[in-house]
Order: C-alpha cells, then structure tokens, then sequence
C-alpha cells in the first residue's frame, strides 16, 4: 500500500493551489495511491539491465541509394492525359484568375 495520506494530499493540493474538498481529498488519496501501487509494481518488474525506451521498435531513417532506373518519355507519360499543351498535362482551372 502506499503511502499517500489525505494529509499528503492536502499538502499538494496547497502547493498546486488547488481547492479540495473533504470528500475530494478521500478519494484523491484513494486513486493517486492506486497509481503509485501500479508504478511501484512496473518499477519491480523492469528492475537491471533494461534500458529506457521511448520507442517499441527502433527508430531509424530508411535509405537507399538514389539509383537512375528507365522511365517513361514525356510522350509516354502524356499520352493517357485527356489533355496536354507544350508538354504538360492540361486541367480545368479550380480558381479564378485574373
């Protein structure tokens, strides 16, 4: 069991300048010692030679070398485009221009 009394909790409750009542008091003493059992049990079980961790897996950058490989023309790359000009894919215009 833990060692948070009402009296413990009053105290912080006072430095956060947090207004408590009676019954508020009982049953923050209740609920923050369940979470000081839980962290205490946790602490227990990854005791030794476990290293901190902010990540289940490891957190790396993936790349690869940037390789030239064959690619379309421009005229392959157009030549499904409902619409093209001077190279280029052609749309509808979404604003208006002036």
């Amino acid at each position: 069991m833990s060692e948070i009394t009402p009296d413990l909790v009053r105290h912080l409750a006072g430095l956060a300048r947090i207004l408590v009542t009676d019954e508020e008091v009982t049953q923050l003493a209740q609920e923050l010692g369940v979470i000081v059992d839980s962290v205490a049990t946790i602490s227990k079980a990854v005791e030794g030679d476990v290293p901190a961790t902010s990540h289940p897996i490891a957190m790396a950058n993936v790349m690869r070398d940037d390789v030239v490989e064959p690619s379309l023309t421009q005229e392959q790359a157009l030549s499904g485009a409902p619409d093209s000009d001077q190279g280029r894919f052609r749309v509808a215009a979404i604003l208006d221009e002036e």
